[in-house]
């Protein structure tokens, strides 16, 4: 059961891009509905600053599946739309980062 302990709170570089595209998807799919932060994190039953984090793809690196859930039944989408990818999005989780 070896493997490598990451430091606390150093998150993977590919988890980072993972949570920048949810987050991206969260506010297109918000701006298409004409919602506000505000009017989503109401109808999310979530903080405004957890929405703009989220957002923002600076939330920490553990993301529920119940958060997510609650933002995609507040946005009135189908769930899928906020973590499903095409291949070029993918492509994004394994090209190297500069830094």
């Amino acid at each position: 059961m070896g493997g490598t302990k990451k430091p606390v709170g150093v998150v993977d570089p590919r988890k980072q891009i993972l949570f920048k595209q949810i987050g991206a998807k969260i506010a297109y799919y918000r701006t298409l509905r004409g919602l506000s932060q505000k009017e989503l994190a109401k109808r999310s039953c979530i903080s405004e600053s957890t929405l703009s984090r989220l957002e923002r793809g600076q939330y920490n690196d553990n993301v529920s599946l119940s958060l997510l859930i609650d933002i995609a039944d507040g946005l009135q989408i189908d769930l899928t739309l906020l973590v499903t990818f095409s291949d070029m999005e993918k492509q994004m989780w394994w090209a190297p980062i500069d830094k």
